[in-house]
This record gives structure tokens, sequence and C-alpha cells, in this order.
């Protein structure tokens, strides 16, 4: 049992070594901390808490703020309600940060006034007012668009919504694609779809590939959104012209004209014009470019017909494009035809031009200057130059007066051409000479145009960078932000993990322990189940000895033919015996029933050896003797040896005494001593006359002494000593205890 406690003992020491490791994390240590102010102790709440090495988190309603760092960081206390604080670290003793003149009064009024405009809805509401006024000088004045998308994605902050952000780059990425800067566009549209993704952004994307002659890179851009379902029709039918364009720019007429059709259908059922006549168009466009000059044609008449339902642009822009078919076609009269009934439409259009700041825009070709020019082409095509001269010299003045050099050059060059082969070599110079003069203009305005071109690239670089670096603060913010998330989470896993271990610990523990108890109870029955067989059998070898000697005195009467005396003696020895029976399955009985036997038993040994002895049996008057029990049969073998090994060999007549007294409340002693021959005559009478005997009578006693006191913890104690100094006579002197 001894080892047993020490084997527990020290596995606690262990569990609780074990448990006091656990949150040990090498050399790094976990700051706690609260930032208030200095005055009045109030929490600051939304303060920013990082490390140098990236470490981040922010302190909660009661300022309160928890971070891992190593020894030796530097931690930056920043808000935008108080001086950024820096603090090295040095231990893992807590780092409370009181804040110098911190007015939380004053400060909850300024944040009263200033919620009016910077609560969420007034946010989202601001950053889109800042991209209506993108849109509106989109086309106008790139730099003030690219200022005012600036300031939306500043108005959203460090830690942005993302679909905000998202909107922002789109439109950027608009402003760029309408300017020709495509790679720009498709680096904003990719930041966008980065930040959130949209169906819109992605079939943006795909255009700005298309434009850029990317036909691939379309393709794998647009091909994705075949499957997303939900998308509104007008999408539909950008998504399929898309991948109709990108089929036809990488040569695959037949896939290319699958989606025109496709996405024609969906433009007819679902009744938009405009996508009706382009879809028509562009079909025919890609017949025309694989020299199928029969269907292309017939889809040119339904976008012809189609056009002229719509705008006046749109429709002489379709004249325009078949115009150009029949040139190709070396249809001529047809050409010129379509493109005088173009040129008159045009007439009647109002002058709506739009003045651009920034690089120059891609002329339109839809001018009165240029389809004055593709007339004369077409006339000279046809050797009637007398008829082509009037177009061109229409087209160089238009071309002039709108400042549309350009036109101007080719026409005034092909007029030359005409008057040289009319053979009027005077004119010819003439306007050669002209033609000379625009050209140096136009070298001059292309240098301008270069120049300007290359301030403004840097203007454009310098906006660009202002805004790539307000999304990478967004993005270490949002970083920061999402690590001390994820740091968080990370305690609070280690933390469930922690209890995890230790409620494993406490459940090993107390499982050990019940295993311990059982095993230990079980052996403590299984020992009692022992000691209760031993003392049986011990009882069991009592019985026949006292039976066996008990029977050699009623021998020693009937040899002494004392029929009367045998007679006696039997019939006190029966009552003794039934006694003894009867209390021989008990463990224990009364101390009085046991008395009781034993003054039978002295009574009858007495009446054997009435010569050698007398006994007395004295029971002090304040014992309590119903108070005690007592195993039966144990004082019986000290009074036989008394009287068998002492008295018996004394030669004068002896004397024996059992005499009963109260020790205290809970103990009792009983004293048996003889005026015998003492232990150690007795002893060498034995060894002489019983050399080859062996009593076990007192060999019994002492192991059912032995089991009882192990049972019921010292219950019995027995004291044998010599009664007299010259070692006569013998004292026994037992000790019973109560339960």
């Amino acid at each position: 049992m001894s080892k047993l406690k020490h084997i527990l003992i020290f596995f606690f020491i262990g569990c609780v070594t074990l448990i006091a490791q656990v949150p040990e994390s090498g050399r790094n240590v976990r700051i706690e901390g609260t930032v208030r102010g200095a005055e009045n102790h109030t929490p600051i709440s939304g303060v920013e808490v990082s490390s140098n090495r990236g470490a981040y988190t922010i302190t909660n309603g009661l300022g309160e703020y928890e971070i891992s760092v190593a020894i030796g960081d530097v931690l930056i206390f920043s808000s935008a309600e108080i001086e950024t604080i820096r603090h090295r670290v040095r231990t893992d003793e807590d780092v409370d940060v009181l804040v110098k003149n911190y007015d939380a009064a004053e400060l909850s009024k300024k944040q009263k006034v200033r919620s009016k405009s910077s609560s969420v809805t007034d946010v989202v509401a601001m950053h889109q007012s800042y991209l209506d006024s993108a849109n509106l000088y989109k086309k106008q004045d790139i730099e003030k668009s690219i200022d005012f998308i600036t300031q939306s994605i500043a108005q959203l902050g460090k830690r942005s919504n993302k679909k905000e952000l998202a909107a922002s780059l789109t439109v950027l990425g608009e402003v760029y694609r309408y300017h020709g800067q495509y790679d720009l566009a498709i680096t904003s549209f990719l930041d966008a779809l980065e930040a959130s993704k949209s169906t819109k952004t992605t079939i943006f994307l795909g255009q700005v590939y298309l434009l850029n002659n990317d036909y691939a890179s379309a393709e794998s851009t647009l091909l994705p959104l075949i499957g997303v379902k939900g998308m509104v029709p007008f999408q539909r039918v950008q998504l399929l012209e898309g991948l109709g364009d990108a089929y036809a720019g990488l040569g695959q007429t037949d896939k290319a004209v699958d989606f025109y059709e496709e996405g024609l259908a969906v433009a007819r059922k679902s009744q938009i014009a405009p996508k009706m006549t382009d879809l028509n168009s562009k079909i025919a466009d890609a017949y025309a470019k694989d020299n199928r000059g029969i269907e292309a044609e017939g889809f040119y008449g339904n976008s012809l017909k189609l056009a002229e339902s719509q705008a006046p642009q749109r429709a002489i822009q379709e004249k325009e494009k078949v115009a150009d078919f029949y040139n190709k076609k070396r249809r001529y009269d047809e050409e010129i035809e379509l493109r005088k009934r173009s040129l008159n439409e045009l007439k009647k259009l109002p002058e709506a031009k739009v003045e651009t700041k920034g690089i120059s825009i891609v002329p339109d070709t839809i001018s009165a200057q240029r389809i004055n020019y593709k007339i004369a082409n077409a006339y000279i095509a046809q050797d009637q130059y007398e008829k082509a001269i009037p177009y061109l010299e229409k087209s160089i003045v238009q071309a002039d007066t709108e400042d549309d050099l350009i036109v101007q050059k080719d026409a005034t060059r092909k007029l030359s051409e005409v008057y040289e082969y009319k053979g009027d070599f005077t004119k010819a110079l003439e306007t050669y000479q002209a033609y000379v003069s625009v050209v140096d203009t136009l070298y001059i305005r292309k240098e301008q145009e270069i120049s300007r071109a290359a301030r403004f690239n840097r203007e454009i670089s310098a906006k660009q960078s202002r805004i790539s670096g307000l999304e990478q603060e967004r993005e270490l913010s949002q970083s920061k932000y999402d690590l001390a998330l994820t740091e968080q989470e990370l305690v609070r896993e280690n933390n469930i993990r922690q209890k995890w271990v230790i409620y494993s610990l406490i459940l090993g523990v107390i499982m050990l322990a019940l295993a311990t108890f059982f095993f230990y109870r079980s052996n403590q029955q299984q020992k009692l189940a022992n000691n209760l067989l031993a003392l049986k059998s011990l009882r069991s070898q009592m019985n026949p000895h006292f039976i066996f000697n008990a029977l050699n005195s009623v021998n020693n009467y009937i040899a002494k033919s004392d029929e009367r005396s045998a007679n006696r003696y039997l019939s006190e020895f029966s009552t003794l015996m039934r006694s003894v029976l009867e209390n021989s399955d008990e463990d224990f009985i009364p101390l009085a029933k046991e008395l009781e036997l034993l003054q039978l038993y002295v009574k009858l040994e007495h009446s054997r050896f009435s010569d050698k002895f007398d006994y007395e049996i004295t029971i002090d008057d304040h014992v309590d003797v119903s108070a005690f029990q007592i195993p039966p049969m144990l004082l019986q073998p000290y009074i036989e040896n008394a009287i068998w090994h002492g008295l018996r060999y004394k030669k004068e007549k002896g004397y024996l005494k059992i005499h009963l007294k109260q020790k205290d409340k809970d103990t009792v002693t009983m004293t048996i001593s003889d005026t015998g021959i003492g232990r150690k005559k007795s002893a060498e009478l034995k060894t002489v006359n019983q050399k080859k005997q062996k009593s076990k009578g007192m060999g019994n006693i002492k192991k059912r002494v032995a089991i009882l006191n192990d049972m019921y913890k010292d219950k019995v104690d027995v004291y044998i000593s010599d009664l007299e100094s010259d070692g006569s006579g013998t004292k026994v002197v037992f000790t019973l205890k109560k339960d």
C-alpha cells in the first residue's frame, strides 16, 4: 500500500509539471495590457497594437489587448484619436499604456458630428458620388476622372469593403479602356476581380483583351461565364458577342458565327435592338473575312435594315461598313451610292464635338471629310478623275476646318496624284507643295502630341502609383487584421487544446485512482476471505485438539473404574462440547458466554486434577462484560497449558487464578496466572518425555491472534511472562478492545 501511495504522488507531480509546461512557447511571450486615458483611466477602444515584426491586434471595448511578440520587439500603439506610442518589450510583464490629455467626452462629440458623414451608409454614398463624378469626366478629362476614383478608394479606408473597392477599380479600368490604355485597363480589371468577383467586370476584362488583340486571353476569360446562371440578357448577349469576337480573331469563323447567332437569338427574345444590329453586322464581317460574300451580303442587308430604326449615327456607321465591303468587292457604284446617302444623312445631324483633355483619341471614321475622301477614291478606282476632284477638294476644306490633318494630308496627296494622272503638272506641283506643308504641320503636331503624351503618361503613372499605394496600404492593413484574427483563433484553439490535455490528464488520474481503489478493495476482500478461511481452518483444528484432550480425561476415569465420575464428567463434557460446537462457526461471541464456557472447562479439569490445583475466577464489579466480543476458544488453550504443563507437574498443590478488570472504557484485560513449575521446567520435561509430540494449540492461537489483529487493527494483545522471579509460575495477560 505504501508503494502505491508513492506511485500516485509521483504521478500527480508529473501531471502538474506537464500542465505547467503546456503554455510555454519558446522565446515568444504573450503580452497583455490596456490602453486608457491618463487622467480618468477611460478605456480607449479600437487602438491598433502592432509590432515591428508584423504582429497585430486591436483593443476591445474595455481598452484591453493581447498580442504575441518576442523579447526585444517594439510595440506600436496607433489610432486616429491618440498620438502614436512605441514601447520596446524587455520582459513578459503586462504593458499598460496611459494616454495624456485624452478627453473622451470631447472625442465623443467629434465622433457624433463625424458620424453624420462617416457612417457606413454615408461612406458608401460618398464613395458612389465620387464614382459618378469619375464617370462624368471619363471621356472629357482623364486626369480629373482618375482623381475622383482615387478619392473614392481613399474614402473607403484601410479595411475597405471589397465590393466598393472593386467598383472603383472597375471604373478605373473603363477610363483606361476609353483612352486606349489597354494594359492599365487590364491591370485594373484584374485587381477588381481579385477584390470581388463580378460578371460585369469579367466581361469588361474580356472586351479589353479583344481590343488589345489578345484573343486567347479573351477566350479563357469569357468562356467560364457560359455556365453562370441568372445572368441578365444584355450581359449574356455581351458575353456571346465577346466569345464570337475572340474566335473570329483566332480565325475560327464557324465557331465565331455560332456564338454570334446564339447571342442574336437572346437579343431577339429580349428585344435588344442595338445588339441585333451589331450581331448581324459581325456575322457579316466574319463571313466577309472568310470570303463567303453571299452570306455576308445577306447579313449586311439585315444590319442595314435594323440600323435604320436606330439612332442616325448608328445607321450611318452601318452604311459605311457595308460601303467598305462593296469597296473590297470592287462594287464601286454601290459603294458610292451608299456613301452619298451617308453624307446626306450626316449633314442633317447636329454638331456634337467632345473636347478631351489628355492623349488623343482615335478619330471617328464617320466624318464628312473622310466620306468625301472615300467617294473620291471610288471614282479614282474607276478612272473617273473629274468626278473625284470635287470630292477631294471638299474633303481637304472640311478636314482643314475640322483640323483633321490626317485626312487633309491623304486627300491633298491623292489630289496631287489625280492632277498628275490628268497631265496638269502645275496644279499637281502646287497641290504636292500643299501636301508637304500639311505633312510638316502634321509632323510638328505629332511631336507635340508625343511630348504631351509623355507628360500625360508621367501624370497617369503618378496617379496610378497613388492608387496602387492605397491598395497596398489596404492590403497590408487587411493582412494584419486577418493575421490578428487568425492569431486570436489559434490562441483560442490552443486554449481549447490545453483544456483537453488537462481534462484528459484529470480523467486519467480519476481512472487510475478508481482502478487503484477497486484493485485495493479487491485485494482487501481477497485478504479478508483468506483470513476468514484461515480462521475457520484454525478453529476446525482447535475443536479436535480440545476433544482429544477431554477424551483422554474420560479415558483416565474409565481406567480407574470410577464409573460415577466418568458419567458425571461425560455429562458436563457433553454440555461443554455442545456450546463449543454451537460457537464454532462464529468469528466472535459475547465475552460473558466465553467466560461461562471457561468456568465449565476449568471445573471439568479441576475434577480430574483436584489434588493438583485449586482455582478462582474473579471479575471486577465495574466490568461491563456484555459490551465486549471475543473469538471463541481463544482463552481455553492458555488455561489448558497452565493446568497440563504447569500445575500437573508440581509436587505440591498449585493455584490457578483468572481475573478480569476494566482497563479503560474500550479495553478489558484478562489475566491467567498459575503457580506451576514454570515455562522453563515445562519445556525441559517436554523435551525428555514428549520428544516426538508437538503441541498445536499454542501455534494455532498465535496464528489466530495475528490474523485477528490484521483484520481488526490490533483488537487482541497477548503478553506471557513468568509469575515469579525464579521462573516458577506463568502469567498470561490478555488485552481485548471493543470493535
